[in-house]
């Protein structure tokens, strides 16, 4: 049997359409059997996530994070997704890192957006300047063709790069930004919540990206204790990452507090329902999500003659 080779070229087969599709069925198969290891040379890290979804086979998603590197002109994240077969678990193929990351990533965001977000939502506030952003402007585009976005960074300059796509405008207003916004996503790095439930307004969905160490937040505790609560898996979000962790903790939340996650998609519990609802989906971006969408890529990269002639 042949290892594929799928990099980024695939990139031109792909539709987000097409991935809120493939993540939808994927989140319809039983639950994954998740797990994430760590080996550390100083400040250089290797991740190595695995998933394995029965019906659907086996990812291990690897990552080099070396900081040193963009000093020496290298990227400081490398790495690639090796997928397995589910009938007897050979290589099928090795995909490219970065293309996974960043369509799994956006993917995840927009599937939540898809049933919290009110439909007629056109402004979109971004809260982060970086690569990630740059990605939701794209993938928000597919789903509202009429958004416009409102970028804030912590350091401005990031933000008006990005204003040079006409779409896109650069505050250095946060709170009138995340007042006046139909949608605010939140893609930072910050350990400390940025975001301030003062400032959200009835119908307002909140996309959270950034923060996934125990102790990272990007919204307060006002903010969540507004908010109707979703995340895209109970497993890999609510005992792991800051954003949850610490309120639950602190008593300010309890596990209960979340409605659902995308394995509840059928039971139309993942889903907005009031138009005055502020909603809050927490992206925790488990390794499962990483096979659904490293899946998706390669049938579409099989397909991709078919493709063509249509």
């Amino acid at each position: 049997m042949s290892v594929e080779i799928v990099g980024p070229e695939a990139e031109a087969y792909l539709s987000w359409k097409g991935l809120l599709e493939a993540l939808t069925k994927g989140h319809a198969l039983p639950p994954a059997e998740i797990d994430d290891t760590f080996l550390y040379r100083g400040q250089d890290t290797l991740l190595s996530r695995s998933a394995w979804i029965d019906g659907m086979g086996i990812a291990v998603k690897t990552a080099t994070i070396f900081p040193e590197n963009p000093s020496r002109g290298r990227p400081m994240v490398n790495g690639a997704v090796s997928l397995f077969s589910d009938d007897g678990g050979q290589l099928e193929a090795i995909v490219d890192f970065h293309l996974v990351t960043k369509w799994k990533t956006a993917g995840d965001s927009l599937l939540a957006a898809s049933r919290l977000a009110r439909p007629d939502s056109r402004k979109i506030t971004l809260v982060g300047a970086g690569t990630v952003a740059r990605s939701m402007v794209e993938a928000y585009s597919s789903l509202f063709p009429d958004a416009r976005f409102t970028v804030w960074n912590r350091s401005p300059a990031a933000a008006e790069a990005m204003a040079a796509d006409p779409r896109v405008t650069a505050t250095r207003d946060l709170e009138a930004a995340v007042r006046t916004a139909d949608i605010i996503c939140t893609a930072t790095m910050t350990t400390e919540p940025l975001v301030e439930g003062a400032w959200l307004q009835p119908g307002q969905h909140l996309d959270l990206i950034g923060a996934y160490r125990p102790d990272m937040r990007e919204v307060d505790d006002l903010a969540l204790q507004r908010s109707i609560l979703f995340v895209d898996s109970r497993a890999t979000t609510i005992g792991h990452i800051g954003e949850l962790k610490i309120p639950i903790a602190a008593g300010v939340l309890r596990p209960d507090d979340i409605r659902a996650d995308f394995y509840e998609l059928g039971s139309g519990r993942f889903s907005r329902q009031s138009a005055e609802d502020i909603t809050i989906a927490k992206n925790g971006g488990g390794a499962h999500l990483d096979l659904m969408t490293s899946r998706y890529i390669l049938e579409s990269w099989r397909n991709r003659g078919a493709a063509a002639q249509v």
